[in-house]
């Protein structure tokens, strides 16, 4: 009563708020600032909050139970809100808005002592008597240079222990040509030594200097008839080349750039972000925020707090959607950079292509997180944004129904739990009330028994007992229109679309009651729906096929006479097919339980007969 009373009283005084842009801080019980945000109208923001919670997303909710009071700043225009909020965030740290943490602490790259020294990766620099280079601002570099040095020049990256009389056995790394395995004595001291200093001037000079006094030596060794020498040369000359290969395919034509995308996840917001210099990805990093709700205001948000802990700003950043307050945001960015900077979304080409890149390791993160496979996280992410979707679909349910001209009425229901199959719920159904061809009736009566068994079985982690995120039919709008009404008429908040095929049987796009959503060109999401469509299908014509067989052979059996349906199910669970009853003897028919003498002798006469 206590909290009605209080959300009243703070509508109250939202509603006497002035019709003018501003900043507003929401504060709790202890008078701590727990919100800031900004608006172009005062009064129309803050009364959302203590409104209807209805479209309000948890983390609103919970925010909202915690204000005790709000204080407003009222500016000239929204740019000065927008200017002022993310000053003010930045000085208060609100527990409800989004905070990044700058973790760009200095990094290192370490060279053990001698002998067998190592490079690795540092975030101090002790005196321990290992040699430091650096210090490097971006982690990401650090660690993509040691990788990199450690594979081109077979440098070893375990815990073993070496120079000690002991041999062992190399472990994989040394058969897949990324160790030289040194712990086997397989490589002398002295040649050991000399690649961790070409590793070094690897390092320190660049890859282009250290290819030429390579390539210098191999001539040298050649010359020397030092053939074994010269060959190992080459094959670290070629090492280094196919390495500058690699680092090209993440390049853009766009010399000073920020890449950033996102995927959703069950613990949040997944950021991505590339940084380009030069062409060239020298740096990323990755963030997860809190779900916001739409992306466009997650997305604008992200950018302000992402922008606020960086002191430069690229003249583009590239974005995987749309942000709200698109002009304001670049008009910020501008300001905070002296020059003018640009906010696209790319549609297509090699702009977009980084784009899918960058969401893809988001989506990487993502999966991580609840340890599904990367490519599954990032066609769930990518299924939800083609049908606006507020999460990606955990489970996904589908149905197909199946007959021949109206006899044998069926339906199959699988079940797809984070983008695989799972085989222990999918489902059977036999049409009970439809008669005929009526593909809309059948699906209606399915998912009516679906949800009734939902009701019975509530609770239980699988099958029947919890419902899905995400309902696919096979068909199109007219099966959607059909079966709306009955998650409607129940309550049931589950969005329900259709897969459409084209004339050569395969997916072409998905429906709903708007209308058709092309799917074609979204690759990851795409294979998904394509592989529900096919394994839905499969299963119900299977279940369609058996019942089909099944009626058949009963046809056949109960023509005897003194054969009904009891007798004709015992004999073919006792002999397995008519194919065996049609062999067997008439001493060999009595035997089967429920089978008389004059019944056996009916069906050995009939088989005689009918040869």
């Amino acid at each position: 009563m206590e909290k009605t009373n209080r959300i009243k009283e703070l509508r109250k005084q939202a509603m006497a708020l002035p019709q003018l842009p501003g900043v507003y801080i929401m504060k709790d019980s202890q008078n701590t600032i727990i919100y800031i945000g900004k608006a172009k109208a005062l009064k129309n923001r803050v009364s959302q909050y203590f409104g209807s919670d209805t479209g309000h997303t948890e983390k609103v909710r919970r925010m909202v139970s915690k204000v005790d009071r709000f204080e407003y700043i009222v500016t000239d225009n929204e740019f000065e809100a927008l200017v002022l909020e993310c000053s003010l965030i930045k000085q208060y740290s609100p527990k409800y808005n989004i905070l990044l943490k700058d973790d760009k602490g200095y990094r290192y790259i370490r060279i053990s002592p001698p002998p067998y020294s190592r490079i690795s990766v540092a975030l101090q620099k002790p005196d321990d008597g290992a040699r430091y280079l650096g210090p490097y601002i971006s982690g990401f570099v650090v660690k993509e240079a040691v990788d990199e040095v450690n594979r081109v020049f077979q440098l070893p990256t375990c815990n073993r222990v070496f120079g000690k009389g002991k041999r062992e056995r190399p472990c994989l790394n040394h058969y897949i040509d990324q160790c030289c395995a040194p712990c086997n004595g397989y490589i002398s001291k002295e040649d050991y030594d000399e690649r961790i200093e070409q590793a070094i001037e690897f390092l320190t000079q660049g890859g282009t200097k250290l290819l030429t006094l390579l390539e210098r030596r191999m001539n040298q060794a050649a010359e020397n008839l030092e053939f074994e020498k010269a060959a190992r040369l080459r094959d670290r000359i070629a090492a280094i080349r196919r390495l500058g290969q690699k680092q090209k395919v993440v390049r853009s034509r766009i010399a000073e750039q920020d890449v950033i995308a996102l995927a959703r996840g069950e613990k949040g917001v997944f950021f991505e972000v590339f940084r380009f210099k030069k062409g060239k990805l020298y740096d990323r990093e990755d963030f997860v925020v809190e779900e916001g709700g739409d992306l466009p205001p997650v997305r604008s948000e992200f950018l302000q707090r992402y922008y606020s802990i960086r002191d430069y700003v690229p003249p583009q950043v590239t974005l995987d959607g749309e942000i709200e307050d698109q002009e304001l945001t670049e008009q910020w960015l501008s300001e905070k950079a002296g020059r003018r900077v640009y906010i696209v979304q790319p549609q297509k080409g090699e702009q977009a292509q980084l784009v899918e890149m960058c969401r893809g390791n988001a989506a990487e993160r993502a999966a991580q997180q609840v340890g599904i496979a990367g490519r599954d996280a990032a066609a769930l992410d990518e299924l939800a944004r083609l049908l606006g979707l507020s999460q990606p679909p955990r489970v996904i349910e589908s149905y197909d129904v199946s007959n021949t001209g109206g006899s044998d009425n069926v339906a199959g229901m699988v079940v797809f739990e984070n983008g695989q199959p799972l085989k222990s719920s999918y489902r059977r159904f036999k049409i009970k009330t439809v008669v005929g061809q009526d593909d809309y009736g059948s699906m209606r009566e399915v998912l009516t028994r679906r949800l009734a068994e939902y009701e019975e079985h509530k609770g239980e982690d699988n099958g029947f007992g919890r419902l899905p995120d995400l309902i696919l039919l096979d068909g199109g709008r007219g099966h959607v229109a059909a079966v709306r009404p009955i998650l409607e008429a129940g309550g049931y908040n589950v969005p329900v679309f259709g897969m459409v095929k084209d004339s050569r049987h395969r997916t072409r796009a998905i429906s709903g009651e708007g209308g058709e959503i092309a799917i074609n060109g979204r690759r990851s999401a795409f294979t998904l729906v394509s592989s529900i469509q096919e394994e839905v299908h499969r299963y119900a014509i299977a279940y369609h096929r058996q019942r089909r067989a099944k009626r058949g052979i009963g046809t056949v059996l109960t023509q005897i006479k003194g054969v009904g349906k009891v007798r004709a199910e015992a004999l073919l669970r006792h002999f397995g097919s008519v194919k065996a009853i049609r062999s067997a003897s008439a001493d060999e028919i009595t035997a089967v339980k429920g089978v008389s003498r004059p019944a056996a002798d009916a069906i050995r006469k009939y088989f005689d007969e009918n040869k």
